[in-house]
């Protein structure tokens, strides 16, 4: 009981600290305030940063759950994103337009595009600006496992788990093991139920 209520000051205490930056980044509608405040409270360490990394997201993403926990140098890089229940995301991880299922567990160095043709090329070959790209929504459904350093492009099924280092480019189905680049399904027990 006392471990709930000192939890529940922690993020208020959070909360009040989060609140300026919030307030600077438009409570997620001026984007490159969003981007500076975001980068800035991922460089705060320890416990205390975790708190004041969910509280921040809680007041500038479209969505975000107080149950979640955000590592150190950990940020994310669009407001559009939606962080469900319980979700854990390891340190250094850059994520972008997303949505993340509730106990979906993130491990280190992770970084989630927007897709994949954020910077086009003309009929030149020339490299265009992210303002002409095509940006997804990246759904990561529920009770997933993304592996360290891997680097997700496309949507991935509830309960699968995404090996470490493998790149998503296409979407993996729910309740699968995935890995390499490009990511291949390897399992895909069938004594889960996916629908």
């Amino acid at each position: 009981m006392i471990k709930r209520y000192l939890k529940l000051f922690a993020i208020g205490v959070a909360m009040v600290f989060a609140f300026p930056w919030a307030l600077i980044a438009g409570f997620g509608r001026f984007g490159e305030m969003f981007s500076l405040a975001a980068q800035a409270c991922a460089t705060v360490p320890g416990l205390p940063g975790d708190y004041l990394r969910i509280a921040f997201y809680k007041l500038t993403l479209e969505q975000c759950s107080l149950e979640s926990r955000v590592s150190f140098g950990s940020f994310f890089a669009h407001s559009s994103a939606m962080l469900g229940k319980a979700v854990y995301i390891g340190s250094y991880c850059v994520v972008g337009n997303c949505k993340i299922g509730d106990r979906t567990q993130i491990a280190s160095h992770v970084q989630i595009l927007s897709g994949r043709r954020q910077h086009p090329r003309d009929a030149s070959g020339q490299i265009g600006a992210a303002s002409v790209g095509e940006f997804q929504m990246i759904d990561i459904g529920a009770d997933c496992w993304i592996g360290a350093s891997a680097i997700v492009m496309a949507p991935v099924g509830a309960r699968s788990t995404i090996g470490a280092g493998t790149v998503v480019v296409r979407p993996v189905e729910g309740g699968v093991i995935a890995v390499g680049n490009p990511a291949r399904v390897i399992n895909a027990p069938s004594a889960v139920s996916v629908k």
